[in-house]
C-alpha cells in the first residue's frame, strides 16, 4: 500500500476551524475552497469531521461533504456525530468513501459491527483521540473532552473485533503544536494493529512526515494546521517523499 498523505478539516458550521489539543478553536475559513485546493496539490485522501456534532447529537457534514465530493475526486471520509447505521448510509448517499467513527462506538459497541456489515469494512475508520498518561495513552471522546479509562491498546483491539478496516489514531497532546508527530504512540498503534493505521496530531513541516514514513507498516498521515497554515505544500512533500502526485494537477 502506498503511504498516504491525508487532509484533515474540522468543520464547525460552515466554517473550516483549528484548535490546538482541541482547545481554543478559531475560524480559518471555507473547508470546500481548502477540500478543493487540496485536491489540487494532490492529496491523497480527505478527512472531514464536524467537530461539535457529538456534543449536540447529530452530524451537520452533509452539504458540505456532496459540495466537495463534486469537487474533490479522492476517497472521503466523513466523521462526527455518525450514531446509527442510517446517519452512515446518509454520508454515503452523499459521496463519502469512509466513515469514522470515535465516541459512538463506546456507546453503541454493535454501530461498528452494523456498518461493517452492510458496506464492507473499508468503508469504516475507527478514530482514536489518545492523550499520553503515567502508564500509557488513554482513549477519549467527544473531541477531547471526556476521558473513557480505556488503555490505547485495549481499543485497538476492541475496534478490529468490532470490524474497521483503518484505524486513525490523533494524539491529543500534540495535536495543533505542529512539534512533530508522536512517534512512540505511532510505533505502539501499528504494532498492535491488523489493519492499516494512520498517525495525527502534530504535523508541522517536512521533516516530521519524512520521520512517520520510517515507521515500517504505518499506511499514512493526518495532517491539519501544517498545511492549512502553509508550512507544507503538497507537491513538495510529495517530491520530498518520493510518492506519486495521484490526483493533483498544480505544480
Amino acid at each position: 500500500m502506498t503511504f498516504r498523505i491525508i487532509s484533515r478539516l474540522d468543520v464547525k458550521s460552515e466554517h473550516l476551524i483549528k484548535g490546538i489539543r482541541f482547545e481554543g478553536l478559531r475560524k480559518i475559513g471555507d473547508p470546500a475552497s481548502f477540500a478543493e485546493k487540496y485536491y489540487l496539490q494532490g492529496i491523497d485522501e480527505i478527512f472531514l469531521i464536524d467537530n461539535v456534532a457529538s456534543l449536540y447529537g447529530r452530524n451537520h457534514i452533509g452539504p458540505l461533504l456532496e459540495k466537495v465530493a463534486n469537487s474533490a475526486f479522492v476517497p472521503l471520509t466523513a466523521a462526527g456525530g455518525i450514531r446509527s447505521l442510517s446517519d452512515a448510509e446518509q454520508l454515503f448517499g452523499l459521496g463519502a468513501d469512509k466513515v469514522g467513527i470515535n465516541t459512538a462506538a463506546f456507546e453503541n459497541k454493535a454501530l461498528i459491527s452494523e456498518i461493517a456489515e452492510k458496506f464492507g469494512a473499508q468503508a469504516v475508520v475507527g478514530s482514536i483521540q489518545a492523550k499520553r498518561g503515567s502508564n500509557g495513552w488513554e482513549c477519549l471522546v467527544e473531541q477531547g473532552r471526556e476521558k473513557t479509562g480505556v488503555e490505547l491498546v485495549e481499543r485497538i483491539h476492541q475496534l478490529i473485533t468490532m470490524g474497521v478496516g483503518e484505524i486513525l489514531v490523533t494524539s491529543v497532546d500534540n495535536d495543533g503544536i505542529q512539534g512533530g508527530f508522536d512517534i512512540e504512540l505511532a510505533k505502539i498503534a501499528v504494532s498492535e494493529s491488523t489493519v492499516p493505521v494512520v498517525i495525527g496530531g502534530g504535523c508541522g513541516d517536512v521533516r516530521h512526515v519524512i520521520e512517520a514514513r520510517e515507521i515500517d507498516e504505518l499506511s499514512g498521515v493526518s495532517m491539519g494546521s501544517a498545511l492549512h497554515f502553509g508550512r507544507i505544500r503538497i507537491p513538495e512533500l510529495k517530491k520530498a517523499l518520493d510518492l506519486p502526485k495521484m490526483n493533483g494537477f498544480e505544480n
